[in-house]
């Protein structure tokens, strides 16, 4: 059998078609395959950036905790130097009435008369022993929240009068205390 012309040989064509398949498949698979890789490249890189983030949100968490730890550590610190406080305060309370019960009552009578030359109250503080007296008095006007400390000399059976020119206009309802060392304290409220 002879070839005539425009004929072509059956083959050749199967083969260069199963060549045009096979270069395809090839191509395709190359495309897949460069495809996969740069999926996997891309995985690895969020994978990579997640680790970072990870390891940083770790990091953070543990400065926390280390900071929530020297906070409770700081608080339980406190709180048992408040225990420690109130107790020596309960012990310096009793121990305070113990020797306030045990000292003598002031020898001092305090009373109230209205100024002559200004406004306001006068105190009278009268030393009914036969002992000088160095007496703390501390003036409080409870309304205004303030408060001062004087110091007064009484000479035995003496009295001593004590208003605005001696530093404190008194008003009813300030407060007068006197202290001494060898006595107990005294209180009284202005009339």
């Amino acid at each position: 059998m002879e070839m005539q012309a425009g004929e072509t040989s059956k083959p050749a064509t199967r083969m260069s078609r199963g060549m045009m398949a096979s270069i395809g498949l090839n191509i395709a698979l190359g495309l897949l395959a460069f495809g996969l890789g740069l999926y996997a490249f891309m995985l690895n890189f969020d994978l990579d950036d997640a680790k970072r983030r990870l390891t940083k949100e770790v990091e953070t968490r543990q400065q926390t905790e280390r900071y929530l730890v020297e906070t409770r550590n700081q608080l339980n610190q406190s709180l048992q130097d408040v225990e420690q406080l109130k107790s020596q305060m309960e012990y310096k309370e009793s121990d305070a009435q113990t020797t306030a019960g045990s000292k003598p009552q002031m020898p001092v009578v305090v009373s109230f008369r209205p100024s002559l030359l200004g406004k306001g109250m006068v105190a009278v503080i009268e030393n009914s022993s036969d002992r000088y007296l160095t007496l703390v008095l501390t003036a409080r006007n409870p309304t205004l929240a303030t408060a001062r400390r004087f110091t007064l000399e009484l000479a035995p059976g003496s009295s001593k009068d004590f208003g605005h020119l001696e530093g404190w206009q008194f008003a009813s309802g300030d407060e007068l205390s006197l202290f001494h060392n060898d006595f107990r304290g005294l209180k009284v409220n202005v009339p």
